[in-house]
């Protein structure tokens, strides 16, 4: 079974000091996810979500990319009361529109892009109080931030990595295997 799955933004996080994303035209996927991007990497360190490694150990990097979709951003506004949810403040590398459950698809599931580039779906991206933090900023709202954690759950996007290095853009129709 596939599902078709339209790129509405692709985004970095070149920023050392924030996990705040910007957009850009595109980009070419490497093995080590998007170039410049402060997840990129084959590896990365152990942190609070690897539990049963030391942290600051050396494990493979899962988590290259953050996709979210533009219709969980959607719910998730309506969620907390507010009129939009900037997928620049999640973190997020790429965003996604014609899949209103994202966060729900099973992990292995890949993305095959029209370049011929792949990537396979590491889980869901559990919400968490830095972007809550960047959505409380914004609307001047302290208490946003644990509304956040509470209501992103299973809606928040997930983590995936570069299996095949490929091209990716605005615009882009990519199939979803599942």
């Amino acid at each position: 079974m596939a599902i078709m799955a339209k790129i509405e933004a692709v985004l970095i996080a070149d920023d050392a000091s924030t996990f705040v994303t910007r957009e850009i035209d595109g980009v070419e996927l490497s093995f080590g996810g998007i170039e410049g991007d402060r997840h990129f990497g084959l590896f990365a360190k152990a942190d609070s979500r690897q539990p049963m490694y030391k942290r600051g150990q050396e494990i493979m990097n899962r988590r290259q990319l953050s996709i979210v979709s533009v219709e969980e951003l959607q719910g998730i506004a309506q969620r907390l009361g507010v009129e939009t949810i900037k997928p620049e403040w999640l973190g997020a590398n790429i965003v996604v529109s014609g899949v209103p459950e994202l966060t729900k698809l099973p992990m292995g599931i890949r993305m095959i892009l029209p370049s011929g580039g792949g990537i396979v779906c590491e889980g869901e991206n559990e919400p968490c109080a830095g972007p809550g933090k960047q959505i409380a900023n914004y609307y001047g709202d302290r208490s946003l931030t644990q509304q956040f954690i509470k209501h992103a759950g299973q809606s928040r996007g997930i983590v995936a990595y570069v299996e095949r290095p490929g091209e990716i853009k605005p615009g882009d129709l990519v199939e979803i295997q599942i």
